[in-house]
């Protein structure tokens, strides 16, 4: 089949790779004219037949919320939008609201893979009418990994974000236990191997898994990962995953707690801590570090 696919990153070129590596049509658009097939959207759209995919794999807010703005005026009835993205799931919402006026289809889909999903594929969460998502079958099927798994209608428009959200909320978990463990094993005197600690548990412990993989990878490149600052971001998914949990009243501890963690890394010299430091010294005459 044809499909349309409006953004071309680090995500959305491999994706267009592994799709027409299955044999379907893509048209690709990035505002990178070195990426894109095309010159615009207008241009785009003129060059598939209808009923008309298009994919869109650009960033979530503003960016997203525009190009499915720009794609409303040149659809026609029958034709589908996938927002491939890391949208949150209540802007589906409205944008499905808002192509429904005009007969256009919506989509949602949670992607995760990352820069292995070319060969290894993407792991697929969707949304939306189960017309509206057959429409994307072949695609959803040249994506996914080989086997019965990794792609799911996961219910209505929202679900597959929704489902996305929470699959990164667990990933925020996951990470931040591996990183408190293997800080624990640095600090230590008696263990004097850290990376084959970690290599060891590759097989046969309940723990492994792929992000087990993924930093044993990473301590092979840079042992004691003396060459990174403790800096990391977060995506916004996090955040939402424990809103979700507020709004629901569902208790997330350890996802709560992960996220919180990172916020620590923005910090060289923590006020909190000072503060902690201060009254430890006031009731208990604990030592504390000048600057």
């Amino acid at each position: 089949m044809e499909l349309g696919l409006v953004g071309l990153g680090k995500m959305g070129g491999n994706m267009r790779e592994r799709i027409r590596r299955a044999g379907h049509t893509v048209i690709g658009y990035d505002r990178n004219p070195d990426l894109a097939d095309v010159h615009s959207l207008e241009e785009l759209v003129g060059k598939l037949q209808g009923p008309r995919v298009v994919w869109v794999m650009v960033p979530a807010g503003a960016p997203t919320q525009s190009t499915i703005d720009e794609l409303a005026t040149l659809l026609e009835p029958g034709d589908v939008v996938v927002d491939g993205g890391n949208s949150r799931w209540t802007d589906d919402e409205k944008h499905a609201g808002e192509l429904a006026a005009k007969g256009i289809g919506f989509v949602d889909c949670g992607v995760s893979g990352g820069v292995w999903g070319l060969e290894n594929g993407y792991a697929l969460m969707y949304g939306g009418d189960a017309g509206n998502v057959a429409k994307v079958q072949p695609i959803f099927d040249a994506l996914k990994p080989e086997g019965a798994f990794g792609s799911v209608h996961a219910g209505k428009v929202g679900a597959g974000h929704f489902a996305k959200m929470v699959h990164n909320g667990i990933e925020y978990a996951m990470m931040q236990a591996y990183a408190e463990g293997w800080e624990l094993l640095e600090k230590v005197d008696s263990v004097d191997n850290v990376r084959e600690v970690f290599r060891s548990w590759q097989e046969g412990t309940v723990i492994r898994s792929w992000l087990l993989d993924l930093a044993v990878n990473a301590l092979d490149a840079d042992e004691h990962l003396d060459k990174l600052r403790g800096w990391a971001a977060d995506s916004g998914e996090g955040r939402w995953t424990v809103e979700a949990a507020i709004d629901n009243a569902v208790p997330l501890p350890a996802i709560t707690a992960s996220l919180f963690a990172r916020f620590s890394s923005r910090q060289d010299d923590s006020p909190q801590m000072k503060m902690i430091a201060a009254l430890r010294n006031q009731f208990g005459g604990h030592a504390v570090e000048k600057k």
